[in-house]
């Protein structure tokens, strides 16, 4: 039984059915998660090392070198990248997009804990993160207070604030920025030590034994159990100063005589500013499979609670909110998809002149997307740019099915049949081409389950959309359609009446049909007085074919190298890029000062910046968020969020008021003239901001990324020099820079073993002594207070402050002997001051450098060809060195092939799909014919709308191919049946493009008028999916112009021979009858 039958049969069920799925359809469309993008399978997991105190270099020879190898056994990697710096390894393990990352995580901690027994004693285990492109930054949660210090705030923010947010489903916090972690620091008087004959390691292990840990026990008193405490832990802070360091003459030395005690912070390292004052601040990270809305309307709800745990004076607010965006994106896109539908139902309107059955074919569009929205829901698919971009695209495609329906039904009316007769047997007639179209459609979309990586994260969750609504839209224009027809269309005001409101189409084309198209154009011809307005349109187009047949043999030619010359012209001149560019009125740059620059130096520079942006932007910022420094070495994972290489880097964002229209391009080029004016030794570099920009970045800094990777640093370096200097002669390139820190000053202690063996000292004895003067002892022995009235532990370390170890002379003055002035470090060991590299890259046997670069007014395309031609000109690299382009540069090539690859391929499905309907390899390529216009008509209205080939563009285009097929499938079907009626393939061919002529104007006009919305680009997200509504209807356009005025004359030409006969291989009956 088919669709049609099962349908009319059961009307009230059918109905019922439907609306049970609206039901459902509503209650999935508030439930489903809301992002920006899709979620990108990219799988990686982070290894983090933290080691105090240890050099670039170290880091990479003790733990990144170690890991590397070890990594070596676990299935799966893509490839492995380190990055090393001071007292930091960061190892990037990328696997291939099927990979089991729940085996693989399990193997990588295994791994983990095997290289554990190669890293030096103190080491602590590293952390094992596993992160996506999608786990992501959006927002930050501000904490300031007044009349509080940094570390009160501080402290409160990890206490307080941060484990909240175990309580808010899909939300991960790393720890703090903008401060180091509360710790009791005993600085002492490097003078004063002198004095007693003291070294800053008795001092340690003083601590060491005055203040320790120990488990409690048990006593059994008669029958009571008692638990035994006893103080080996300091109770407070005071306490520490009565530690006895050593005893002279019978008095003793406390801590508190050579030493200021004090409940201060770490080290410091970092600081954050909030519109240019330090404050403190918590990124608000969502994981990948969690929803930017939901968590951040999650977090919104529970800020009062957090606030209620913290003082009165402390303030806790939420900035740079990225939902804002996606939201608004999400509305911009509803509403253009709203409006899209309101003019393809009144494009609808128009060309049926109909009210009820215009109204038919407009219920089927909600009812589809619905339905499609449930379906997408099923498949684990979100509410985002490319579902919603798909849903929109659907509007104009799915009137298709219904309307040519429709217009058989109204076909069926005409030949007097009566209502329910004619409904049933229009449906049916109607099942199979609608089939074949709707298969020819979703063969477009079938390439996007072969595509890898970003390309088929992307484009898979779009095809899925419009495949969704396109099988709804198909079942119900052969259930609700038919069903609604027999309770709403009146009959009689179909029965044909020359001069009234007729049908114009025919779909089967059977004898009767035929009978009854020849009727209606002789009486067409007859009383052209009486003509409707689409009637005398379509004697002039008729008139129009037959005038041009004869010369079909040099349009056609002509047609195919115009098409095929402007697509190529257009394809070779056209900007490409990954996604639109847009303007959301924020950015962030990077500032560096000369390498090693101190923490306050670079501070007063961020200040000095922020100045300066304030100022070209006409004081419109709403706010800004700095970082400057390095990330504490205690929180090593918090480098995933921003990466420092140093105390001299420094990273601003900045939100501009929503009022505030200006274009980014020169906004950056201005500030870039104004930077470089005012503080002409500052380096800066603009990164991405936007959600958009950092998941398609994955994880680049800038746009264009050259690694030059080899085995000797200072031929690389050498190397990388050179592509600077060349790719500072290219025009449009801005911040071009080496990324690494190349010149980090050191202070070489070079200990003469033999001085030290005959004053009987040994390098251990030494190092813990310059380890406690020169940073702390948190490096050297472990040692913790316990904090009883927050239930939390600190850091007990020993230093020398800042302030006083500033002169090579106290470096050289640290007392080496327990109890003795001397010998001090300046007696067994010389000094040198020299540059090294302050970053060590790795990926695989080679250390790699590399050349980042910004783009300006120019798309990634055209700079990523430049910058392939620039490294060609270049000498070639010495032997084991390799220059690869990385970044969003060979992301785009990447892309970019595949999307031609399944473009292609798309055309292939069609081509084998159409030729086993036809029975026929000429029709299947006669019904292609309209492609080559459909790639022509694309690229020409990106052109001159600015737009760039992407894969927002990338995808229209290959949709409108789908579309394009759909009405020349209409056109060869009925000119087919024709000729073996007319047996004349240009009568046959002309007729049948009049007979289609209404319909292909109303789908296509309804289709464009669909897409107008989107194309103008107004909302929030306009500027990111403009060029798909774009792409669909210049290809729409053209398509539509050469389904008419080119495909007739296609068909003519290649069936003008054609056999009568079918091409059946079964005996036909007079062969079975001779036989006998």
């Amino acid at each position: 039984m088919s669709l049609v039958s099962s349908a009319l049969k059961r009307p009230i069920a059918t109905m019922v059915i439907t609306g049970s799925l609206l039901l459902f359809s509503v209650l999935t469309a508030l439930k489903i998660p809301i992002d920006i993008f899709p979620k990108l399978n990219l799988p990686t997991i982070y290894v983090i090392e933290s080691y105090g105190g240890m050099s670039a270099q170290q880091m990479e020879g003790f733990f990144s070198t170690r890991l590397q190898d070890q990594f070596l056994y676990v299935n799966g990697i893509k490839n492995i990248t380190a990055k090393n710096i001071q007292g930091l390894t960061m190892l990037k393990l990328s696997f291939y997009e099927n990979t089991d990352m729940a085996e693989a995580s399990a193997q990588v901690a295994l791994q983990v804990n095997r290289a554990m027994k190669f890293f030096p004693p103190g080491a602590l285990p590293p952390q094992v993160v596993r992160f996506d492109a999608s786990s992501l930054p959006v927002g930050q949660l501000v904490i300031s207070g007044k009349s509080r210090s940094l570390k009160e705030i501080y402290d409160l923010a990890a206490t307080r604030v941060r484990p909240a947010f175990a309580s808010i489903p899909g939300l991960s916090a790393p720890p703090p920025f903008g401060a180091n972690s509360r710790a009791i620091t005993i600085n002492v008087d490097p003078n004063k030590l002198r004095s007693y004959n003291l070294t800053a390691d008795e001092v340690v292990s003083a601590l060491a034994k005055f203040n320790v840990m120990s488990p409690s026990g048990n006593l059994r008193l008669d029958n009571s159990m008692y638990l035994t405490t006893i103080n080996t832990l300091i109770k407070d802070v005071d306490g520490f100063g009565d530690i006895p360091v050593v005893s002279k003459n019978g008095v003793p030395v406390l801590i508190k005589d050579i030493a200021r005690v004090a409940d201060a912070a770490d080290i410091t390292v970092d600081y954050a500013l909030i519109n240019g004052k330090r404050s403190i601040y918590i990124p608000v990270v969502k994981t990948a499979d969690a929803s930017t809305w939901e968590v951040v309307k999650s977090l919104k709800k529970k800020l009062p609670e957090m606030q209620g745990l913290l003082p009165d004076d402390v303030n806790l607010t939420y900035e740079f909110d990225q939902s804002v965006f996606v939201v608004n994106a999400v509305k911009s896109l509803i509403s253009e998809g709203l409006l899209g539908a309101l003019l393809t139902g009144l494009m609808v309107l128009l060309f049926l002149r109909d009210l009820r059955s215009s109204l038919i074919v407009i219920i089927t569009i909600p009812v589809s997307i619905l339905i499609g929205l449930l379906l997408l829901g099923l498949f684990g698919q979100t509410i985002n740019i490319m579902t919603l971009s798909g849903l929109a695209l659907a509007i104009g495609i799915l009137v298709d099915q219904s309307t040519v329906t429709i217009e058989n039904i109204h076909q069926h009316l005409e030949m007097g049949k009566n209502k329910r007769l004619a409904i049933f047997d229009a449906c049916r007639e109607v099942a199979f081409p609608l089939l074949l179209i709707l298969l020819c459609i979703l063969a477009v979309f079938a390439p996007s389950f072969l595509m890898t990586g970003v390309p088929k994260a992307m484009f898979l969750p779009l095809s899925l959309s419009i495949g969704f609504t396109m099988i709804v839209s198909y079942i119900a224009a052969l259930t609700i359609v038919p069903i609604l027809s027999n309770w709403m269309i009146k009959a009689d005001k179909y029965q044909y009446h020359h001069g009234a409101l007729h049908a114009h189409a025919g779909q089967a084309l059977d004898p009767a049909e035929v009978k009854q198209v020849n009727k209606h154009l002789k009486e067409e011809l007859k009383e052209p007085g009486k003509n409707d307005f689409f009637e005398r349109i379509k004697i002039g187009y008729m008139n129009v074919l037959q005038k041009n047949m004869p010369r079909k043999k040099w349009i056609l030619p002509l047609y195919f190298i115009i098409a095929v010359g402007l697509a190529a012209a257009c394809f070779l001149s056209i900007g490409k890029d990954m996604m639109p560019k847009i303007n959301n009125g924020q950015f962030q740059v990077r500032i560096k000062e000369p390498d090693g620059t101190r923490l306050e130096r670079t501070e007063d520079k961020v200040r000095q910046v922020l100045k300066i942006i304030d100022t070209t932007v006409n004081h419109n910022v709403s706010i800004s968020s700095t970082y400057v420094g390095l990330i504490p070495s205690s929180y090593g994972s918090s480098n995933l969020y921003i990466f420092n290489t140093g105390t001299h880097e420094a990273v601003i964002q900045v939100n501009l008021n929503r009022d505030y229209h200006v274009n980014t391009d020169e906004l950056k080029e201005a500030l870039r003239k104004n930077i470089s004016h005012s503080l002409p030794g500052l380096r800066i570099s603009f990164e991405p901001i936007d959600l958009t920009e950092k998941i398609m970045s994955q994880g680049a800094s800038t746009p264009i990324e050259v690694r030059v990777a080899g085995k000797d640093i200072k031929e690389i370096e050498d190397y990388a020099h050179k592509v600077v200097t060349k790719f500072s002669a290219i025009p449009f390139l801005r911040d071009v820079q080496i990324a690494q820190p190349l010149k980090f000053p050191v202070v070489t202690i070079s200990i003469d073993r033999i001085k030290a063996a005959q004053l009987g000292l040994n390098v251990q004895d030494i190092a813990r002594s310059v380890t406690a003067s020169t940073s702390s002892s948190r490096f050297t022995e472990k040692n913790q207070w316990l904090d009883e009235t927050k239930a939390y532990t600190y850091q007990v370390q020993v230093q020398v402050p800042e302030y006083v170890m500033n002169t090579m002379d106290e470096l050289r003055e640290i007392p080496l002997v327990k109890g003795q002035s001397s010998p001090v470090l300046g007696d067994i060991a010389t000094f040198n001051t020299s540059y090294v590299p302050g970053e060590y890259d790795r990926s695989g046997p080679r250390r790699f450098l590399t050349v980042s670069a910004n783009i300006h007014k120019k798309d990634l395309g055209a700079a990523t060809t430049a910058i392939e031609h620039a490294l060609k000109d270049l000498d070639a690299p010495p032997k084991g060195m390799k220059v690869e382009i990385k970044g969003m540069s060979s992301l785009l090539i990447e892309t970019l092939s595949s999307l031609q690859t399944g473009l292609l391929f798309a055309i292939l499905v069609m081509f084998l799909l159409l030729a086993a309907n036809y029975q026929s390899f000429k029709l299947s390529l006669t019904v292609l014919s309209t492609v080559p216009a459909v790639i022509a008509g694309s690229l020409i209205l990106l052109l001159a709308t600015g737009s760039t080939l992407n894969l927002q563009s990338y995808m229209g285009m290959i949709m409108s191919a789908g579309v394009s097929v759909a009405n020349a499938i209409l056109i060869v079907t009925n000119a087919e049946s024709l000729r073996l009626n007319y047996r004349d393939a240009t009568k046959a061919s002309v007729m049948s493009a009049s007979i289609r002529l209404r319909p292909i104007l109303m789908t296509s006009f309804a289709m464009i008028a669909g897409m107008v919305p989107m194309a103008l680009g107004m909302g929030e997200a306009g500027e990111q999916s403009a060029p798909l509504g774009r792409a669909v209807i210049g290809g729409l356009a053209a398509s539509t112009l050469a389904a008419l005025f080119i495909l007739p004359h296609v068909f003519a030409w290649t069936q003008r021979k054609a056999k009568l006969h079918t091409v059946s291989l079964l005996p036909d009956e007079n062969e079975k009858e001779l036989s006998n």
